[in-house]
């Protein structure tokens, strides 16, 4: 039977695995900054106040983390190993020869960075260079890109054109023909693309500012 405290700890640590502190975490998960605080764990009478599942469901969303991944945390079953996963700076992802056509990264010319608690065995990083992104993302933030998770809208997305253009951005719509995309710096325009323009789009699951 999982205890109060268990579930609280879980939390408390897959926010530290994703870089984020437990309002952190609450925020990027659209939640009131408070949610996970510590005087939210107990009532004024005392009494254990649990989380929702809902709250659960929304921090494995806004991490990219899996339901395993969490419940191992639950059960204590140890740190998910240290790993690396292939990193590019960003200008150089636009590139010939770094993406397959489903949008996995290949070739000679990624880096390697460690990055624990990744669970998509696909996920790669990007290091921004430039002011192009600001403020979202500055020159030298990485960002945490994973081909496999699920694109909704509102998600920040890394989407790679047919002529080989990069672009960091957040789907705004998906039609079955379009893509809108808002920018993150509010000095660059928004864009919509034909869907019959775009080599992949996926969800970016973690930034390091």
């Amino acid at each position: 039977m999982l205890s109060h405290e268990q579930i609280w700890s879980a939390i408390d640590a897959l926010a530290q695995r994703y870089g984020f502190t437990a309002s952190g975490l609450a925020r990027k998960a659209g939640l009131d900054a408070t949610t996970f605080n510590r005087s939210k764990r107990l009532g004024p009478d005392g009494r254990e106040r649990w989380p929702s599942t809902e709250s659960i469901a929304k921090i494995l969303a806004a991490t990219g983390a899996s339901l395993d991944e969490f419940m191992s945390v639950v059960m204590r079953r140890g740190p998910a190993p240290s790993r690396t996963i292939p990193l590019i700076g960003f200008a150089q992802a636009g590139s010939g020869g770094v993406f397959d056509d489903d949008g996995f990264p290949v070739g000679a010319g990624w880096e390697e960075v460690a990055f624990p608690g990744v669970a998509d065995e696909k996920a790669y990083a990007l290091e921004i260079a430039g002011d192009s992104m600001l403020p979202l993302y500055r020159d030298g933030d990485t960002i945490i890109v994973s081909p496999t998770a699920a694109v909704r809208r509102g998600d920040r997305v890394v989407v790679k054109t047919l002529e080989g253009e990069i672009l960091a951005k957040q789907l705004r719509r998906q039609t079955a023909k379009t893509v809108e995309l808002a920018s993150l710096n509010p000095e660059h325009p928004d864009r919509v693309l034909g869907l019959n323009e775009i080599a992949f789009m996926a969800r970016v699951i973690w930034a390091s500012q």
